[in-house]
């Protein structure tokens, strides 16, 4: 089995929870010719009438100049590894019960299997667990 995780460097933005407030920072960003393979979105859980918004990856001047016009920035928090590999029966819960048996707690997970590959993204509550979880998740590639 093969597999491959390495760490999301996520852009952040406050956006206005309404019809369109995640589609005008998004859009700016196509323009300036994004390929987003990470958009993640949800209210804000401590203010009212806002959302977060976080996308994955932004390369070269261009896209970092939209990024920053629509008020996104880089953020080194939460911590989010995308995986991948070959999918088998019973993945998802082989991988989840190692880590949890190494004493990582998921902050988040979303996986997902198209043509007998999964990808996936888990979000970890700190870099040491983040860490651990690729070593386990290196292990489980060779057993």
């Amino acid at each position: 089995m093969s597999f491959k995780m390495q760490r999301v460097h996520l852009f952040h933005a406050e956006v206005e929870d309404k019809p369109g407030g995640t589609a005008a920072k998004l859009k700016k960003l196509a323009e300036a010719g994004a390929h987003l393979e990470y958009v993640y979105s949800q209210r804000s859980l401590t203010k009212a009438g806002v959302g977060d918004l976080y996308v994955a990856p932004l390369h070269g001047n261009g896209e970092l100049a939209a990024a920053r016009a629509v008020g996104l920035h880089e953020v080194s928090e939460p911590i989010v590894m995308r995986v991948e590999g070959d999918d088998k029966a019973g993945l998802g819960g082989r991988v989840t019960q190692a880590w949890e048996m190494a004493g990582i707690n998921l902050h988040g997970l979303v996986m997902s299997v198209v043509g007998g590959k999964f990808i996936g993204y888990a979000t970890f509550d700190s870099v040491a667990d983040a860490n651990k979880a690729a070593t386990i998740l290196a292990e489980l590639g060779t057993a």
